[in-house]
């Protein structure tokens, strides 16, 4: 230890001693106050999805992974689509011919959700970090309309939809943002150097039917016209309605997508980018997230 660093030490340690004996009262300790503001730390998903090294590698690897399937799936030129949710399919899933009627074949297309998924909603997300309320539906619309200038591409996507476009692979988007705001969705699509996005050809939004949220008919309506080679998502709504039906408990779509023919489908034509953010793939309790025959204690403590 340092000389200097030693006596300071003694001489703190005898001013606490000479308070004790004296019966003089200490000074309690004052914590300093809790950053603010910009200074604030942000939630843990958002550091991570918006800010981390690890995130941009899951989701650069992701999408050269889509890009390789498809361009190979075009080469060899499928007579069917890849299976996805549509509203009359058996079981919520199924695929759709990838020839017109009259025998022409369909254009390839891959779908794409858009936001977290091609986009990052740095503007709104930034706000929602800033400010106390939970959600708020206006303020969701107003950045729907307004804030392209915001927005960033998610790592990776710029790339894959110029290697798609490039093999003449049409990229397709099927977002839940209004069709009111169609106009404001394409300038983001835009501004994340994403491309031209035109609404009802290659842009598809809630409210372009009487389904809502669910996509599994505006699917319908791409796979009539496209030959869809691949999705991408955050969700697992993006791919099929199946998924988030009625009150799923979280363990449930998780059984649901980890098993028989939809275990086999990811990374083979489906393919899912990290969200951490929000949506349902956070939702869940503890006690929904583990179970009893998992919820282990050390030894001696208490139920």
């Amino acid at each position: 230890m340092h000389p200097g660093r030693a006596s300071l030490i003694g001489l703190a340690l005898s001013c606490t001693l000479a308070a004790c004996s004296t019966g003089e009262p200490m000074a309690a300790a004052v914590a300093p106050p809790a950053p603010t503001g910009i200074e604030a730390p942000a939630p843990d998903s958002m550091r991570w999805l918006y800010g981390s090294g690890e995130a941009a590698g899951a989701s650069i690897q992701a999408f050269r992974a889509l890009a390789d399937y498809a361009l190979a799936a075009a080469s060899d030129w499928p007579e069917q689509s890849v299976v996805m949710g549509l509203p009359d399919a058996e079981g919520g899933t199924g695929s759709a011919t990838c020839r017109d009627a009259d025998g022409s074949a369909k254009p390839p297309a891959v779908v794409f959700d858009v936001d977290e998924t091609l986009i990052q909603n740095l503007g709104f997300e930034y706000w929602d970090a800033t400010h106390t309320g939970g959600y708020d539906p206006k303020v969701w619309d107003e950045w729907e309309r307004t804030g392209a200038n915001y927005v960033a591409p998610v790592p990776g996507a710029v790339t894959t939809l110029k290697r798609l476009r490039e093999a003449g692979i049409t990229p397709v988007f099927n977002t839940n943002r209004s069709s009111a705001n169609a106009e404001g969705t394409a300038a983001a699509i835009a501004a994340a150097g994403l491309g031209d996005a035109v609404h009802g050809e290659t842009l598809f939004l809630k409210g372009d039917d009487a389904t809502g949220s669910r996509k599994d008919g505006r699917r319908a309506t791409i796979a009539a016209r496209y030959c869809v080679l691949a999705l991408a998502g955050d969700n697992l709504g993006d791919f099929a309605d199946i998924f988030n039906a009625g009150d799923r408990a979280p363990l449930d779509r998780r059984e649901i997508a980890s098993r028989g023919s939809y275990a086999r489908l990811w990374g083979n034509g489906w393919f899912v980018l990290p969200n951490p953010v929000y949506g349902a793939s956070i939702e869940g309790t503890v006690g929904a997230v583990f179970p009893p025959e998992y919820r282990w204690r050390p030894t001696g403590e208490s139920q």
